[in-house]
């Protein structure tokens, strides 16, 4: 199994094996195609190791079936691996009971009402991986405060990894996370006028 060497070695006072284990904060933002792909590459490696997941996508919609929710769900009832919930703002959260029509929510309620049942989750430790998808567009339209975002990421408790995709991710988030990867396009098949594929889309 190949592993990183780090190019330096803190003066922290903590172990190898203490700094090796510390919880990270990705971030993957950038105009370039895969930032979300790359989000749900590490949930499969996370179900590997037998870790419960919980996936907040905070835009695409929740009538899109994409092909990793179908993927991870199916993991995740095998019993073979972690457990995986999956839960979309688009007809409203998973957790809420009540039954939201079109119009009685807005956006921008919903992305805030998911952001609080992130901090829940986070505060309980539910999950050992979260992955926030398309996080970083409430945080750039202002729907969700970044400095409290990123507040509340330094103080989580326990071991808990979070990755957070989209475009335009604040300046504070970046800052304070520990993995930062800016996805640049060279090309796009797009660019050519060519429409999003089944298979490579979604």
């Amino acid at each position: 199994m190949p592993q990183g060497q780090p190019s330096v070695v803190p003066t922290d006072g903590l172990t190898t094996r203490q700094r090796r284990n510390r919880p990270l904060v990705a971030v993957h933002t950038g105009i370039g195609k895969g930032k979300s792909t790359a989000a749900f590459g590490l949930a499969l490696r996370a179900w590997n190791q037998g870790w419960p997941i919980g996936v907040f996508q905070f835009v695409k919609s929740a009538k899109w079936k994409v092909g990793e929710e179908r993927a991870l769900r199916v993991l995740g009832d095998s019993g073979e691996g972690g457990t995986v919930a999956w839960h979309k703002m688009g007809e409203g959260w998973s957790w809420i009971k009540r039954n939201v029509q079109d119009g009685e929510q807005s956006s921008e309620e919903a992305a805030r009402e998911g952001w609080e049942q992130v901090k829940r989750d986070l505060a309980a430790e539910t999950y050992r991986l979260l992955v926030l998808d398309e996080f970083a567009y409430p945080m750039h339209w202002g729907w969700v405060d970044p400095d409290e975002v990123v507040s509340v990421l330094r103080e989580r408790p326990g071991n808990q990894h979070v990755v957070i995709t989209g475009r335009n991710a604040p300046a504070q988030l970046v800052e304070a996370a520990d993995l930062v990867t800016d996805m640049s396009k060279v090309k796009h098949p797009m660019d050519a006028g060519q429409k999003g594929q089944r298979g490579i889309e979604w």
